[in-house]
């Protein structure tokens, strides 16, 4: 039997059929496909009206799609309102039948309504959200710590040089400490989400939606001053070959306010007795952490990969809510199969800001929304995306004229996996 697509109903899930959509997202990840009482009384506390889509098949749940706000870190520290995506999964006996093509459109949309100046999302497979208009805008990279070869001293390692302290707290503190430490850090840096306080109180246990909880170890780190710029969380493993410790540290996720707390809770790491190897979590792909130990080769990049896409929502005020490296002027011509936001626009940028308004001059380069995103945080080059034919260059030399205004001296980072 063939089955059409529009006759399937896609429609805004109720907090009735909530149960049902969260089972169909377990099937989606190939997850057990049933939902415990603890897990779906944790995920109601999620349960925003209208922004849990699915897809009914003869009342049954068949795929799903989740947004939610979210506030985005724009080059230069200024925040723009996001339309975060996730729970996106089509069960396997209803793909290819237009069922996510539905759902994206039904929510881009909504999104930009509600003013949304960009759409984001963390990518389980790559080829899937180009044709959406997403782009990846941020990388991510694992290291591993061969802790002998760092070549520390064990009798100092775990000592701040710069006269600052490191305790161990429990998760309370974190819940009382962390907001405030996670904004000043998220400020700073470009790709950088907000978290809101469901966050802290998963990660430190207070609200489990797993069955399994490991209660980590939290080190906090205070300046000589006594302010708080940073905290790690991590677990360890009990590893004892040959009658040997050989335990591995995996961090959860580490917050610093500055290279000196960033280069005490890695040291404070990689000093811990009884531990031969440090696993860093997702970090930026061009973090300090190999380069804050005395033989950098001793941090071997475990995972390199795209993290979070963003997609354009709104041109205009993405292109002005961030800083920019240079001063000068740009005319883009953004394509949009989506019909969202596309047109041509006039940028003039300085390290101050920019104005972008509709325009009728001539371009300066061509490119779709997935390029724009691309570009928009400052991590990806106008030349490579040219050479890539991603982008097209009206204007002899206007792709690098691009890169000189649009990259930055560090790269975006997103700690968060949403």
């Amino acid at each position: 039997m063939t089955h059409r697509a529009d006759a399937l109903d896609i429609r805004p899930v109720t907090e009735d059929e909530f149960p049902h959509w969260l089972r169909a997202v377990h099937t989606g990840f190939l997850r057990e496909p049933v939902v415990g009482e603890s897990e779906l009384s944790s995920r109601r506390s999620q349960f925003v009206p209208g922004r849990h889509l699915g897809a009914f098949d003869a009342g049954r749940c068949v795929a799903t799609f989740k947004s939610f706000d979210q506030q985005v870190t724009a080059v230069g520290g200024g925040s723009v309102p996001a339309n975060a995506v996730t729970g996106v999964t089509v069960t396997p006996t209803h793909r290819r039948r237009g069922l996510l093509n539905r759902m994206m459109g039904q929510d881009l949309a909504a999104a930009k309504e509600r003013g949304a100046v960009v759409a984001t999302l963390i990518a389980a497979e790559y080829p899937i959200y180009g044709r959406y208009g997403f782009g990846p805008a941020t990388w991510a990279t694992e290291w591993t710590v061969d802790v002998p070869r760092t070549g520390l001293d064990p009798r100092r390692s775990g000592q701040d040089e710069a006269g600052g302290r490191i305790d161990l707290v429990d998760g309370e503190d974190v819940r009382k400490l962390g907001p405030d430490l996670h904004e000043r850090v998220r400020r700073a840096q470009p790709g950088a989400v907000s978290r809101d306080e469901l966050w802290w109180q998963r990660n430190t246990g207070a609200v489990r939606f797993e069955p399994s909880w490991t209660e980590p170890f939290y080190a906090l780190y205070r300046s000589p001053d006594g302010e708080v710029e940073g905290l790690a969380s991590y677990t360890s493993d009990d590893h004892w070959p040959d009658k040997r410790p050989h335990h591995t540290v995996s961090v959860n996720w580490l917050l610093a306010a500055g290279p000196a707390a960033e280069r005490a809770l890695w040291r404070y790491l990689c000093s811990i007795d009884w531990v031969t190897q440090v696993k860093s979590g997702w970090r930026a792909p061009d973090d300090l952490l190999p380069f804050l130990l005395p033989d950098p080769r001793s941090a071997r990049q475990a995972t390199h990969g795209d993290w979070l896409w963003v997609r354009i929502l709104d041109v205009v005020r993405a292109l002005e809510a961030r800083t920019y490296g240079a001063e000068g002027t740009l005319v883009l011509e953004v394509a949009d199969p989506g019909g969202l936001t596309g047109g041509r626009f006039r940028l003039e940028a300085s390290p101050l800001g920019g104005s972008c308004t509709p325009t009728t001059q001539s371009a300066d380069l061509v490119l779709d929304a997935a390029g724009l995103a691309r570009l928009w945080l400052g991590d990806e080059s106008a030349v490579r995306l040219a050479a890539l034919g991603s982008v097209g260059e009206e204007r002899a030399g206007a792709a690098r004229s691009a890169d000189a205004l649009l990259r930055t001296s560090r790269r975006p980072w997103c700690p968060d996996m949403f």
